[in-house]
């Protein structure tokens, strides 16, 4: 697919999937397309990439908000971060919402709408980056940009089942971009993979090279309470990592959970008011109300706090990288729980705050991280956390990759997400990567069979584009899959909108004869919902 028709592709798959809520400012398609058509043949390393950027990062023709309309400003060049990412061929869609000036891991402190979670939207996209990870989950963005202070850049890739990595401080400019805590602020990068997240960063930055050889992965000894669920996904992950080679070993780990209760805890908070505090003063009206108790109770904190925490950190940080002096990186789970929009509405502070319980120290200490999806919790994405030491960040994404190949399958019917055959992908080991579009080539219908299932088709002529999913099994768990899949459907390659190809469910066309034409549903759920 040419990068106009992959913007093309995009626009559309913005309008199936009516998240408004993801954007604050979208650029019109046409401008885009225009960028697009003059890519041609460049050779650059991202040509055609689409990128979603966070609100909070200048976009030259935009206005940065910070999720905050009364805030916003036109700035008239982009942050050095957007500049990188169109000097290597990508193209910016616009910019997405947050949790207002970046305080919050929820992604409902936003005047521009709580964004929903990218698989069941009850619950919540995880912030503050919470429009960049959706855009990528739903298929729109094949990058984003994120910011991450406290768990912005990790925290939503883990509730959207895709991949956050938030490098070495430092590492990748934050100029332009309007600061939550200055002296510990990044940049971080969403993706669909850690491939793409991991090449996406060598075209931005010059991250150290990776070292090969057998990798060991330390875990905590005391992970504290979690999600149902969430403590046996864990020890699941932590035997992938095994099974595929690694040593793993039992680390303490208390330094990082005493180092986390500092960020908010303590008064590094003040570096909130210091960004921000002297517009909430003038303006308190036009701040969310959880945001503004949050950044001016940070105004009277005394200085010998700072500092008194400055030296307890110092201490903490030695004995952190102890820690990771014994082994190649430190593994958690991304997050502690999975919250609805109604339990943060219900006690915002508490929620949030719990969330933060891995990720707070990460950037305190001056250390990468890279959260990766690790299959399902109850239908939703459950993701775990990998923390390297200093400038180890493609080390990361070479340890993120030892949990074993596994093959992407395409999905449109009866094995989508919350439907009766589901199971059959999860109980393998499946994992739910994005939600997707086939290109416009097929025809859907629905077949005859218990429980109701589609058929897909592709046609040479008046075929339209099919809602889908794309879901990964390991190898193994692929073989069995297919093994087991009924007559008249099979697996053949599955075009999608963007061009790609993957193996997919396809129907035999001599079974359609006489079922149903569905196609105009655009997808099986819609055929379901009437």
């Amino acid at each position: 697919m040419s990068p106009v028709e992959r913007v093309r592709a995009a626009y559309r798959r913005i309008e199936q999937v009516d998240r408004p809520e993801i954007w604050i400012d979208l650029r019109p398609e046409e401008e885009v397309v225009a960028e697009a058509a003059a890519l041609a043949d460049r050779g650059l390393p991202l040509a055609g990439k689409l990128v979603a950027v966070k609100g909070n990062i200048d976009v030259a023709g935009l206005p940065t908000t910070a999720g905050c309309p009364a805030y916003a400003y036109k700035p008239e060049a982009d942050a050095p971060m957007v500049a990188r990412l169109r000097a290597a061929g990508a193209l910016v869609l616009g910019t997405t919402n947050l949790d207002q000036f970046a305080t919050g891991l929820v992604g409902t402190r936003s005047p521009y709408g709580a964004v929903r979670n990218a698989v069941d939207p009850a619950y919540v996209s995880g912030g503050s980056s919470s429009g960049s990870a959706v855009a990528v989950a739903l298929g729109i963005a094949d990058l984003a940009l994120g910011t991450d202070t406290a768990g912005s850049g990790r925290v939503p890739a883990a509730f959207n089942g895709i991949v956050g990595l938030k490098p070495t401080p430092g590492l990748l400019p934050t100029e332009g971009v309007v600061p939550a805590c200055a002296s510990i602020d990044c940049v971080s990068l969403f993706a669909r993979t850690v491939e793409e997240a991991s090449f996406a960063l060598t075209c931005l930055a010059e991250p150290a090279q990776v070292h090969s050889g057998r990798f060991r992965i330390g875990v905590p000894a005391y992970l504290g309470p979690l999600a149902e669920g969430w403590a046996e996904a864990f020890a699941a992950t932590v035997d992938e990592y095994a099974a595929a080679g690694a040593e793993v070993t039992t680390v303490d780990t208390s330094v990082f959970l005493e180092a986390a209760e500092l960020l908010y805890g303590g008064a590094f908070v003040a570096e909130r008011y210091t960004a921000v505090g002297e517009f909430l003063d003038a303006h308190p009206e036009a701040v969310d109300p959880v945001v503004h108790g949050i950044i001016t109770a940070a105004r009277d904190l005394p200085a010998h706090r700072l500092f008194a925490d400055q030296a307890k950190l110092a201490g903490l940080r030695a004995s952190a990288l102890a820690a990771l002096a014994g082994v190649d990186a430190l593994l958690f789970p991304t997050t502690t729980e999975h919250p609805t929009i109604a339990a943060v509405a219900a006690d915002p502070v508490a929620v949030n705050a719990r969330l933060g319980r891995f990720t707070n120290s990460t950037n305190l200490f001056g250390l990468p991280a890279l959260a990766v999806p690790a299959g399902t919790v109850a239908g939703r994405p459950f993701g775990v956390m990998l923390i390297g030491a200093p400038h180890d960040d493609l080390k990361l994404a070479t340890l993120a990759s030892l949990r074993g190949e596994r093959v992407p399958i395409v999905v449109v019917g009866a094995h989508l997400r919350g439907q009766p055959l589901n199971h059959e992908l999860t109980s393998r080991g499946g994992r739910f990567v994005a939600a997707v579009s086939t290109s416009e080539s097929y025809r859907l219908y629905a077949l005859d069979t218990v429980p109701p299932k589609p058929g897909l088709v592709r046609v040479a002529a008046g075929g339209v584009a099919i809602a889908a999913e794309v879901w990964d099994l390991p190898v193994r768990g692929f073989g069995e899959f297919v093994s087991r899949i009924p007559a008249p459907l099979a697996i053949g390659k599955v075009e999608l909108a963007d061009g790609t190809r993957a193996p997919g469910f396809v129907c035999e066309p001599a079974a359609i004869e006489g079922t149903a034409d569905i196609s105009a549903k655009g997808g099986w759920l819609a055929h379901l919902g009437g």
